[in-house]
């Protein structure tokens, strides 16, 4: 098959996840950059990673690269790239755009540009001086980087954070991408209990379900290359059912969410149930300060409230004060804690491990970590 380069897009922070991700789909050239991850791979490889990877934002196709520090330089460079390879002649080809640190800063400029030289381009290919655009969507981005000028086309869609199981809450507390890279980052497994003592509509929960039974977290969705009549089906059904064979469906997973927020709850069970993970989660009404289990060794996940209003901030305080004392109770576990409080330490009572700066969309915030003991080696219940 022909070599292709893929860039998985990431938050600020998340790029090794995903670097560790596409290396786990089996591709080795990887390059990590500022808010991307640079592969190379065959068409099928476009497949795979919009299926299977938990943390990056979206999946672009590289058609290009150059220094461009005209607009006569960024209109010829541009027309003189393959853009039939994979734009149809009746395929739509909207044109985004970014500018940082380069001589050609007006981003509407740089689009119309870049409109024109794909268009030129493919006047000249097929023969037409009119495009229908009508059939897939095929939306290209031309970012210009200190002059350096990066052509690509997404092959996601809507972003990767949108799984197909949440359908009732337009706005989660967590993105996705995110919680799925908390749990990567932390020491939990399959074999390991989880308690999420705020889970709100389930995010961190669902996402754990999904990564212990090995389900690909973009399995209940579509994505804008699958109408791309320049890329076979016959992939998608191949990578498709590549992703169902790998799914581990029989393993008993103990993870455990609680909150004080009916509403939220009833949330967290439905999208449970369109994740079809119904047997492995459990969901209570529970303030933070009753949690229990009856494992030794487990991993507690959550993203609280951050008290961003005023109003909320004693609030807040009070309730990391809580967690600090309740998490004592479970000494032999690990835990991961989430948030923009600055001073969180001081309120919880106990210095992290480690922690590790991360956004929640636009806000930025700490990844407080505290690590428990290793558990005795034994086998795991289940490969």
């Amino acid at each position: 098959m022909e070599k292709i380069q893929l860039i998985a897009t990431a938050a600020f922070g998340l790029e090794a996840v995903v670097a560790r991700e596409v290396k786990a789909l089996g591709y080795e050239n990887v390059t990590v950059e500022n808010g991307r991850v640079i592969f190379e791979s065959d068409p099928l490889g476009i497949v795979r990673a919009n299926l299977w990877l938990r943390s990056a934002d979206r999946v672009l196709l590289k058609i290009g690269s150059f220094k461009a520090t005209t607009f006569d330089e960024l209109f010829e460079k541009t027309k003189a790239l393959n853009w039939s390879q994979w734009i149809p002649k009746d395929g739509e080809f909207p044109v985004n755009g970014k500018s940082i640190n380069s001589k050609l800063f007006s981003v509407p400029d740089c689009q119309a540009i870049v409109k024109k030289a794909v268009v030129e381009s493919l006047k000249k290919e097929y023969k037409v001086s009119w495009f229908e655009e009508k059939q897939g969507m095929y939306k290209i981005e031309v970012a210009l980087l200190k002059d350096e000028a990066t052509l690509t086309i997404d092959t996601s869609g809507p972003g990767l954070h949108k799984r197909g199981y949440r359908s009732l809450s337009s706005q989660a507390p967590i993105k996705e991408t995110l919680a799925a890279a908390i749990i990567q980052l932390s020491f939990w497994d399959y074999d390991r209990a989880l308690i999420d003592p705020m889970c709100g509509s389930g995010t961190i929960l669902i996402e754990a379900g999904l990564i212990g039974k090995n389900i690909a977290p973009g399995i209940y969705r579509n994505f804008a290359a699958e109408e791309w009549t320049t890329l076979k089906k016959a992939l998608w059904n191949e990578g498709r059912m590549e992703a169902h064979d790998l799914e581990k469906k029989d393993r008993k997973l103990r993870i455990q969410g609680s909150d004080v927020d009916e509403e939220a709850l009833s949330l967290a069970r439905y999208h449970i149930s369109e994740a079809f993970l119904d047997e492995d989660i459990h969901v209570q009404k529970r303030d933070v300060g009753e949690i229990s289990s009856r494992f030794e060794y487990g991993c507690i996940i959550t993203n609280p409230p951050y008290g961003e209003r005023l109003s909320d901030k004693d609030e807040v305080e009070r309730l990391y004060k809580k967690m600090g004392r309740t998490f004592d109770d479970f000494a032999s576990w690990s835990k991961y804690i989430i948030t923009s409080k600055e001073d969180f330490e001081k309120h919880y009572g106990k210095r992290a491990d480690k922690k590790r700066k991360l956004y929640n969309g636009r806000i930025k915030t700490d990844l407080y970590q505290y690590f428990g003991p290793r558990p005795p080696r034994t086998e795991k219940r289940e490969k």
